[in-house]
């Protein structure tokens, strides 16, 4: 009776305005005893995301989920992990915390954290538990506690494929989300002669791996080359949804004769870990010396030109086609565009002899002149049956040098120009020269 009075006063201060009330409200509030801390108020878990619900293999990454829900003011935290025995590890980021609705419609503490781990051996293993160490405020009073959650089963499945795995010593095991291969040449090897020298810049990126996990630098040697191999350079990238490994090898190639060169491609087969199937990537074949260059930044637009230099370059081209308007005896340079160059070598150094047919037939209809001279060119015409009976299932079974071919109809060839034209095959149709009625 005597507390209800000492409060019977102040509530009448309730009618002067909403703040006194907000004021008297806290007040009562934060004398109210704190409820006792039941099993469920404080929950660890760690949750392994395989991919496709498949047992991981070795070396293969997988995301550790730490997952806390804390019904509880937190003063202090720290987690504690276990010593993780056959699996090499990296966090993904730092610690987040929120804040979550329980199942009840209250509110709780919300702490994640993302590590990605890989197994290093074939076998089961367990994922000891890990511990949250937390200092709360229990009914007014600090108080520690370890809250822990489950240990794990964690399975590693043995390779079961035909050749390659973890345990194969070649080819080398590559286990990621994808991989990217990009090649630079400075310069490029097309343009190069004999005593010249050209660095050649080869970077590897996985997803979903450490950069230890990558493969050493490839072995770049062929007749007619020398070879000096550079450093190798390697980091690791961390992302939210995983590490990102990078590699960069790279050579200094001395061309030492004056023929051409064809550099051989290199596969890098490597482990889907989102298909569960091999794949390969490949560091693309190239031509050294032998031709201009058919890269991908010569077909970069030209910074333009003075209106004064496209007049007289305009004038000069005019000038040269009624010369050779007037010697009637020019002959005419035909080859392929730039970009259709480098679409067939992309084609040849993937493999399609479908798409590299398809191309070669849309480029025969829109440069009838160039077809023509392919099919009176008895090499050309040799490459072009062995490729129909490839693709179109005539019996060929000799393996296609789509490289040889691309090189083939990427050549310049020259067209004899008449000073006359032919007459018209149409010509005793059209009406002249008849006898008139």
């Amino acid at each position: 009776m005597v507390i209800l009075l000492g409060f019977l006063a102040p509530l009448s201060l309730l009618r002067r305005g909403g703040r006194v009330l907000a004021l008297l409200l806290a007040l009562l509030l934060a004398t109210l005893p704190a409820h006792a801390l039941e099993p469920d108020d404080l929950t660890l878990t760690v949750t392994p995301e395989l991919a496709g619900n498949a047992p991981p293999y070795a070396r293969e990454m997988v995301l550790l989920k730490l997952r806390g829900v804390y019904r509880t003011q937190i003063l202090l935290e720290e987690v504690r992990q276990p010593a993780l025995t056959n699996f090499s590890w990296t966090q993904l980021g730092r610690d987040t915390w929120g804040r979550t609705r329980m199942p009840d419609g209250q509110m709780a503490l919300l702490f994640e954290r993302t590590i990605a781990i890989f197994p290093q051996h074939t076998g089961t293993f367990v994922i000891e538990p890990f511990t949250h160490k937390l200092t709360i405020n229990d009914n007014g009073e600090r108080r520690t506690v370890d809250v822990r959650s489950e240990a794990i089963p964690f399975p590693v499945a043995k390779w079961t494929g035909e050749s390659g795995g973890p345990d194969a010593p070649e080819p080398w095991w590559l286990p990621a989300r994808d991989v990217a291969i990009t090649d630079s040449w400075d310069p490029d090897p097309e343009t190069i002669n004999q005593g010249d020298t050209t660095r050649r810049i080869v970077t590897l990126e996985a997803q979903g791996m450490l950069a230890e996990g990558l493969p050493p630098r490839p072995v770049m040697r062929t007749r007619g080359i020398v070879t000096f191999a550079g450093p190798v350079k390697r980091e690791t990238i961390i992302t939210p949804t995983g590490p990102v490994a990078r590699a960069t090898y790279q050579w200094d190639l001395k061309k030492g004769v004056a023929e051409v060169i064809a550099l051989e491609g290199i596969e890098i087969p490597w482990f889907d870990t989102v298909s569960r199937t091999m794949r390969v990537a490949e560091i693309p074949a190239r031509q050294i010396g032998g031709g201009s260059p058919d890269r991908e930044e010569d077909l970069k637009a030209r910074a333009s030109a003075s209106w004064a230099a496209i007049g007289g370059a305009g004038f000069a081209a005019f000038g040269l086609g009624l010369v050779l308007i007037g010697l009637g005896t020019g002959r005419r340079v035909l080859r392929l565009g730039r970009a259709d160059r480098l679409a067939l070598k992309r084609a040849a150094a993937s493999g399609d002899a479908v798409a590299f047919r398809a191309a070669l037939g849309r480029w025969m209809q829109a440069e009838p002149e160039l077809a023509e001279v392919w099919h009176a060119d008895s090499e050309s015409v040799a490459a072009l049956s062995a490729l129909d009976r490839s693709v179109y299932g005539t019996g060929g079974t000799t393996p296609l040098d789509l490289g040889g071919m691309a090189t083939l109809f990427s050549k310049r060839r020259k067209l004899a120009a008449s000073a006359l034209a032919e007459e018209p095959k149409l010509a005793p149709l059209d009406g002249r020269g008849l006898p008139a009625r």
